[in-house]
């Protein structure tokens, strides 16, 4: 009897394990992820008000297989515009929407650049009452966090796929 249920937990373990295979399913960090060889080695250049959007990027992108180098990168993953936008609507609740929009660029380490600009965006709202104890600033922060994960996973999605719209050079020059 004791064998009987070991068997048919065995058998029902199987069947779902390939029904989820069937399915398409599968875990995360199952596929190769890897950048091409011309983004591998990959240089950030921020500007300031974009200094915090740093550290997500450096991990989507080594997460991804790249080696974010500063000395002798062999292209450059430039932060055009970074735009941060904060819509407040009053009523019973407060709400509070954020629109975080940034342009990035791929350039050679010479400053040629390979790609034409590309904007990605992340949007999230929040609510909140104003007679009760106010966490606007501490829900704001967090999700400006997110936003910025969201906006480098983004980034790096774009750079693994490599299907970035090519830079249009200029024949006159």
């Amino acid at each position: 009897m004791h064998l009987t249920h070991r068997v048919a937990a065995v058998v029902l373990t199987l069947g779902l394990g390939a029904s989820l295979v069937g399915c398409g399913f599968h875990l995360r960090g199952t596929q190769t992820a890897a950048l091409p060889q011309a983004y591998q080695s990959i240089k950030l250049e921020l500007p300031e008000q974009a200094s915090s959007l740093k550290k997500p990027l450096e991990i989507a992108l080594t997460d991804i297989g790249g080696k974010i180098d500063q000395s002798d990168a062999q292209t450059v993953l430039r932060i055009n515009n970074y735009q941060l936008k904060r819509q407040l609507f009053s009523g019973t609740l407060t709400e509070v929407r954020l629109h975080l929009s940034v342009t990035f660029s791929i350039e050679d380490h010479q400053g040629r650049q390979l790609t034409a600009p590309r904007t990605v965006v992340a949007q999230r709202s929040y609510q909140y009452d104003r007679a009760s104890v106010n966490v606007d600033n501490q829900e704001q922060d967090y999700l400006i966090q997110v936003m910025q994960t969201d906006i480098s996973q983004q980034i790096a999605r774009q750079l693994h796929a490599n299907r970035l719209p090519e830079a249009v050079i200029d024949q006159a020059q």
